[in-house]
């Protein structure tokens, strides 16, 4: 319960770690400095009331007796002390159960007798009453009032805001500390998410504590061995794709000419073009990087949806638009989005037969294309899997042809535009596959 109760950034967690680990300490403080202030404060406390009590007693013992009363009012105006006799019948309220009054009352007995009685209240009066003996012996038992005011210590104000000041500094601290150690993971978690993307982050500063300084080189190191290897990739893929096309299209000219047979050469032709296919598929998937950082605009994605559909005329439906008369533009790039487009009504047509359609749809936040098929359909535990590049689903489409880059491509291009491509079984029986894009403010 408690881990759910904790926010999940690592910047707050740190903070309030921080900060319960300062309130703890200061709080520990507190209940150590009032431990080792209690047996000063009682005893001072003891020998006050102790010296009231004999001092009254002493002035009284001195005084003629005609002089006493007014040596009692004049002690009752000048320091708030009265006497009152104690009668067996008086109502007395202890003191509370506390360390203090306890250490007070055993000093007390020490220094006034072990009969000495400490109380709070007497016969519904409220004050600090000690009781003594005038006369010692069987001489008669009286009260000593002292106000209660003398026992509390009050809290100045000016500490309160002092108080506050210095936690609020402290909380402020321990924010910056926190704040100055999470700031380079906030930028290594910036870095990583644009390598998830496909685009290559610039280098990352190394800063910060010895242990961040060692993740941030090691995550320089390997996005530079990735955009290494990328850049080999797409050479040798780019490469052999480029010198494969030249003696295709020799062959197909001599599959023409020399070949009479009519289906042998149709068949030949076949091949040469699915081998045609398969190499522009490569092609596609080694394009640079540079193409998916290129400059972005406005794109009518229902109208580029209507325009695929004109060019695959009686095989692809229209876009069926929900609701009918929303907005679907998105800021992207036309032409990728074409070749994505393309790509996954080819891989409808090709593996679930016409009539493919279109779907599209928008919320507030991001706008869904699809494309839908009447195939065999996609698995829910293979959707992740065939996005992977080489990557085909030979127990859900057999003896389908193809290089297993055509989802792969469509993968790369919808999160180069930051979003998502998304695999899901359709009502009804066949596939959706839908491209899912974020719309940000014009």
């Amino acid at each position: 319960m408690l881990h759910r109760l904790l926010p999940r950034s690592l910047l707050w967690r740190a903070f309030l770690l921080i900060a319960a680990l300062m309130l703890t300490a200061v709080v520990a403080w507190l209940a150590i400095f009032r431990e080792a202030e209690l047996e000063p404060r009682a005893r001072m406390l003891a020998q006050t009331i102790a010296s009231v009590a004999n001092l009254t007693r002493t002035a009284l013992i001195a005084a003629r007796p005609e002089h006493r009363v007014e040596l009692l009012a004049e002690l009752s105006d000048t320091e708030g002390v009265r006497i009152y006799p104690a009668d067996a019948d008086d109502r007395v309220e202890p003191p509370p159960p506390l360390p203090l009054m306890h250490r007070i009352e055993s000093l007390l007995h020490e220094r006034l007798g072990a009969d000495t009685r400490l109380a709070f209240a007497l016969n519904g009066e409220s004050g600090l009453f000690v009781s003594f003996r005038i006369f010692a012996g069987d001489g008669g038992e009286f009260w000593l009032a002292l106000p209660r005011e003398r026992l509390e210590r009050p809290l100045p104000l000016q500490w309160i805001g002092w108080g506050a000041a210095v936690l609020i500094l402290a909380l402020a601290g321990a924010w910056l500390i926190a704040f100055r150690i999470t700031r380079p993971l906030k930028s290594l978690e910036t870095a990583a998410r644009q390598l998830g993307a496909g685009r290559t982050p610039p280098p990352l500063p190394p800063r910060g504590p010895q242990e961040i300084v060692a993740v941030t080189q090691a995550f320089n190191q390997m996005s530079a061995d990735l955009q290494r290897l990328e850049a080999d990739r797409q050479l040798l893929l780019a490469g052999i794709s480029h010198d494969l096309r030249t003696p295709l299209t020799r062959l197909r000219m001599e599959a023409e000419m020399s070949v009479a047979d009519p289906e042998a050469r149709a068949a030949m032709e076949a091949d040469i073009v699915e081998m045609d296919r398969t190499i522009g598929q490569f092609l596609d998937f080694a394009r640079p990087d540079a193409e998916a950082a290129g400059a972005t605009a406005p794109v009518d994605i229902a109208a580029l949806l209507e325009e695929i559909a004109a060019r695959y005329a009686g095989q692809v439906s229209a876009p069926t638009r929900r609701p009918a008369d929303a907005d679907f533009r998105c800021v992207g790039r036309r032409e990728t989005l074409r070749r994505a487009v393309v790509n996954l009504v080819e891989n409808a047509l090709r593996h679930g037969g016409a009539p493919v359609e279109f779907e599209i749809e928008r919320t507030s936040d991001q706008l869904t294309l699809s494309v839908l098929d009447r195939g065999p359909g996609i698995p829910a535990a293979e959707a992740e899997r065939l996005k992977q590049p080489f990557t085909r689903g030979e127990a859900a489409r057999t003896g389908a042809a193809g290089a297993g880059l055509g989802l792969a491509i469509v993968d790369r291009i919808a999160r180069s535009h930051g979003g998502r491509l998304e695999l899901n079984p359709r009502t009804g029986g066949g596939l959706a596959a839908s491209i899912v894009l974020p719309l940000k403010p014009d």
